[in-house]
């Protein structure tokens, strides 16, 4: 796990800010995680402290984190996108089988838009997806007071999207000159 911050230990402020955590990843539906030097800007759900987020099958893309493996979550502003706070997470599977399926798949349909068929969404999730939670540990690398002044630039990632084709034609053009208007 690379960062440009070194890992700060549990605080006395620890209450608060996993309160912070908390607030924020509510109020947001969207987060980036970072994992083995990549970041994916992933859709979540908080719920029962810890985020919730399904990948795999149809669903978003997410990086290859193995069952207890930590990663680093930013949460950013809603109004303005600026980050508000980095902290590091657990990442574990939530398996068909675990107590943690039921409210953690409920909480995730229910957040979920534009679902096919929202019976079937967690059989479906079962299927061809992995659903994980990320519990914080605790540890933050960046938070309101202590933010770092990089950039955070990455190169997008590779994908196999393309345009369809040429832009439309544009029938009427602007007038380039100004009307005389005496």
């Amino acid at each position: 796990m690379t960062s440009a911050a070194e890992p700060a230990a549990p605080s006395p402020g620890g209450p608060l800010r996993a309160a912070l955590v908390g607030e924020l990843a509510r109020k947001t539906a969207v987060s980036w995680v970072r994992h083995a030097g990549r970041s994916y800007a992933v859709w979540h759900v908080w719920s029962e402290d810890a985020l919730c987020v399904v990948s795999g099958g149809t669903e978003q893309r997410f990086p290859d984190v193995e069952d207890g493996d930590p990663v680093e979550v930013v949460l950013r502003s809603k109004d303005d996108g600026g980050r508000l706070v980095t902290w590091v997470g657990t990442a574990t599977f939530v398996r068909p089988d675990d107590e943690q399926w039921e409210p953690t798949t409920a909480a995730l349909v229910t957040a979920r838009l534009n679902l096919p068929d929202v019976a079937t969404a967690a059989e479906g999730w079962a299927r061809s997806s992995t659903v994980r939670r990320i519990v914080p540990t605790g540890v933050f690398l960046e938070a309101p007071g202590s933010l770092s002044d990089d950039a955070h630039l990455a190169a997008p990632q590779e994908t196999p999207a393309t345009t369809r084709g040429a832009l439309p034609r544009i029938l009427h053009r602007r007038v380039l000159r100004r009307p005389r208007l005496s």
